[in-house]
């Protein structure tokens, strides 16, 4: 049987472990729509304007749009790249553009300490969702 203490001390470990595990996990991104509009030239197509708002240290998941994705850099220093081509440091008023059969394998805040914001506009399906994590 364990005693009081030692229970007391399983707890606190575990608990510190978790703390920890919980503290590794990078910010996540946080993502304002500015607007959406039906494309009534291309039926079933939709433009979707968004921010992205990426804390010190934000990294992005593995993902895909399936969309033409015009990215435009606000503010501080953001990482991206897609699968076979080359990792790009962007700062503000610089672009980036991901076609939609693109894989996006990297998406960051350049900084640990310094927030950054992009603007991006998708051209995409209607009614389907614009972010698509790669499993």
């Amino acid at each position: 049987m364990f005693s009081l203490r030692q229970a007391a001390f399983v707890f606190l470990t575990v608990a510190g472990v978790l703390a920890n595990v919980a503290q590794a996990a990078p910010p996540q991104a946080i993502v304002t729509e500015v607007m959406t509009e039906p494309l009534e030239d291309y039926p079933g197509k939709e433009a979707l304007m968004i921010t992205v708002d990426y804390p010190p240290g934000a990294v992005d998941p593995v993902h895909r749009h399936h969309a033409h994705s015009f990215v435009y850099v606000l503010e501080g220093a953001i990482v991206m790249q897609v699968q076979g081509g080359r990792e790009v440091t962007l700062t503000p008023g610089q672009s980036f553009y991901e076609r939609p059969n693109d894989l996006h394998t990297v998406g960051r805040n350049a900084s640990q300490t310094e927030p950054a914001k992009f603007l991006v506009v998708l051209l995409k399906d209607q009614n389907v969702p614009f972010f698509i994590p790669e499993h």
